[in-house]
């Protein structure tokens, strides 16, 4: 398998090497199941798991493999087996809180170059929901590009490009027809060899038949949606990394129902600079944009230059973002206070050795 049409470059060559030792290969991870991992490396596909080593020293989810990392392994090729040793540096990662109560980082994918963020234009169309993505997109390191999917059954295109344009600024807008066959060429143009490509978006957002569509096969399994509010089931149960056949690679991701903010400081100004630059604009630095005189941006809402809908998305993202911040602190210094009770007891055990 040649590993420059998977993204291998002179700078993973050349770190590889200072860390590399007699047999190990470097890899990169197509598929995560449980702990076990697919990897693609010259010498074929290997299923692999991590060292003790590496799960005793990670201290969370960022320090384990993930799909789309390259990683160093030694393999067994008789067995069609290896062992992960370490990961190579990222340099991008796609995260976000892992649903529910738990305050843990879950990470959708690594390494990627651009993210497709796929939305369909039936009755779950929702600007908000993009303005999450593109959120997490910026933060990622990855370069967003929104997919505007099902052209075929919508009535109102325009309407919605302009919607989605009030709030993706500089941001490339595709709208396709996997069904009709329409924009689907310019979509080709982002996967160049060593190019990784992921697709995020809801379930029934469209994502499983555009990845058919770009494969050339029937891959995925696409499943029907529901005719009342235009939102489907998950089709796609697991992040899998695969090469196009025309050229780079796409990792296709299981459609989020939720999608919880994970880190989003340079973010947030890069997807709501509207409203951060007319908040450099009030009279007081100070303002709260609520009753100050001379606040630009409560003027920006009375005059119709920024929606107030989008206004209070960006509080309502700051709030989690804030909160988000304190849970994390809190859960470092919990589990800081854990490490050194666990070291002062090995301590303890071996002095009465």
């Amino acid at each position: 398998m040649n590993l420059k049409s998977l993204g291998w470059n002179c700078e993973l060559e050349e770190i590889f090497n200072q860390e590399k030792q007699l047999n190990w290969l470097p890899g990169r991870v197509s598929l995560e199941h449980k702990r076990m991992y697919r990897i693609l490396t010259e010498e074929g596909e290997l299923l692999a798991e991590i060292t003790g080593k590496m799960r005793f020293q990670a201290d969370g989810r960022e320090d384990y493999p993930a799909v789309g990392d390259w990683v160093m392994v030694s393999p067994r090729i008789s067995e069609g087996k290896a062992t992960i040793h370490g990961i190579l540096p990222r340099f991008s990662k796609f995260s976000r809180k892992v649903a529910g109560l738990t305050i843990d980082e879950q990470i959708v994918a690594t390494n990627v170059n651009t993210v497709f963020l796929v939305n369909a234009l039936n009755q779950d169309f929702n600007v908000r929901r993009i303005e999450r993505y593109l959120l997490l997109a910026w933060e990622s390191g990855a370069n967003p590009v929104i997919v505007l999917t099902k052209a075929d059954v919508c009535h109102d295109i325009e309407e919605k490009i302009n919607l989605v344009e009030g709030v993706a600024f500089g941001v490339p807008i595709h709208v396709t027809s996997v069904k009709n066959l329409v924009g689907l060429e310019a979509l080709l143009t982002y996967f160049e060899e060593g190019q990784t490509v992921a697709l995020l978006g809801s379930s029934g957002a469209g994502k499983s038949t555009l990845t058919n569509y770009l494969l050339g096969e029937e891959k995925q399994v696409v499943q029907d949606i529901r005719d009342e509010d235009g939102k489907g089931r998950h089709t796609t149960t697991h992040r899998e990394l695969v090469k196009v056949p025309t050229g780079g690679i796409i990792i296709d991701t299981p459609g989020m129902r939720e999608l919880q903010l994970w880190e989003a400081d340079s973010g947030m100004s890069q997807s709501f600079s509207d409203v951060e630059d007319l908040a450099e604009q009030c009279y007081f630095r100070d303002c709260q944009h609520n009753n100050e005189p001379k606040c630009a941006v409560r003027d920006a809402i009375a005059t119709g230059t920024l929606e107030e809908e989008r206004y209070l998305s960006y509080l309502k993202l700051q709030k989690e973002l804030a909160y988000l911040e304190r849970k994390t602190d809190k859960k470092a210094q919990m589990a800081e206070k854990e490490k050194w009770k666990k070291i002062a007891g090995d301590r303890t055990r071996v002095h009465r050795k």
